[in-house]
Parts: C-alpha cells; structure tokens; sequence
C-alpha cells in the first residue's frame, strides 16, 4: 500500500530544517562572542553579488573540485551545497555575509556542476545523497577542516531518496 504525500508533513519538515540550521550558525558565533566581538551582518540587497571571483580547485576523492573560499581561515568553517538545478551561485550573496561575520564559507560546485570533474573516466557516475556526503567528507579531508557546519538545499530531495531510506538516515525524524 503507498501512503499520498504529506505536504503539511513536507512543510513542517521544511521548516524545522531550516530552523535547525538557523540555530546552528546562531549558537557558535555567541561561543566566540567575547573573544572575536562578532559584529551584526549588514544588510544586503538580494542580487547585489554576482561573481565569488576566483574559484580554487583541488583533489578530493574521486574528485577534483572547484570551489569558492571566503572568510578567514581560522574561523568557524561553513560549508555550503547547492541542488539541482543550481550551482555554487545560489550562495554569491550569502557568501559574503558569513565571511563578514567571521566564519570561512566554502561553496563548492558538486559532482556534474561547474568545474568539478571525476579524475577517473572509469568512475562510476552516481548522483546519490550518500554519494555527495563523501564528496563533502574528502573535501573536508583535502582542505583540512576538522569540523564544519553544512547548509544546502535541493528540488524534493526526500522524494528521491524515499521514505524508507530517510528513516535509515534521520531515525529520530518523523517521515
């Protein structure tokens, strides 16, 4: 038997996500509050930004990845993730605004994305959720970074990877 969809249960996950996320870069800047006297991010019109300048690139597991790098090095690391149908982009004018506010933001293009390419035309080329949080996890690895606060979104990721699936990952979400 297949349950319909939920939208009430897809908005309030949407929007429980996104609190989630919202707290997490709220708390870690108050942990630094004395020592860095984090400032108050300016304002910004939307669309202000259009480039992040130059890109990086660098080896990362299967892949050799392009990326965006703002901020100091030595502050709290954000990484950011685009979805389909968007690239590193959809962040140009957040980017700036966390690097402002003392965190080092990294946007890299995903697999398929961008400059992003395999290093094996022998890999297989796979698309899966699993398969990007590796990605993201050799990134971490090459750059160094220890520690690392994620955002991102995507078009109906929950469909894609199902309900089954969602609750093998997020045990403690109600699907």
């Amino acid at each position: 038997m297949s349950e319909g969809i939920n939208n009430d249960r897809r908005r309030f996950l949407g929007a429980a996500a996104v609190t989630i996320a919202a707290s997490q870069l709220s708390v870690i800047p108050s942990s630094n509050a004395q020592a860095n006297q984090a400032k108050a991010l300016p304002s910004i019109k939307p669309g202000t930004n259009t480039t992040f300048g130059s890109l990086k690139q660098i080896n990362a597991g299967l892949l050799h990845i392009g990326y965006a790098d703002a901020g100091l090095n030595g502050g709290p690391v954000v990484i950011l993730l685009h979805g389909w149908p968007y690239d590193i982009h959809s962040f140009v004018d957040v980017a700036p605004l966390l690097a402002s506010a003392g965190y080092r933001v990294i946007v890299p293009y995903l697999r398929g994305y961008g400059t992003t390419r395999f290093l094996s035309a022998d890999t297989v080329r796979n698309g899966q959720q699993s398969v990007v949080a590796l990605d993201i996890i050799a990134l971490m690895d090459a750059l160094k970074i220890q520690t690392a606060i994620i955002g991102g979104f995507d078009w109906g990721a929950w469909r894609r990877c199902g309900r089954s699936a969602a609750r093998r990952w997020f045990p403690s979400v109600a699907i």
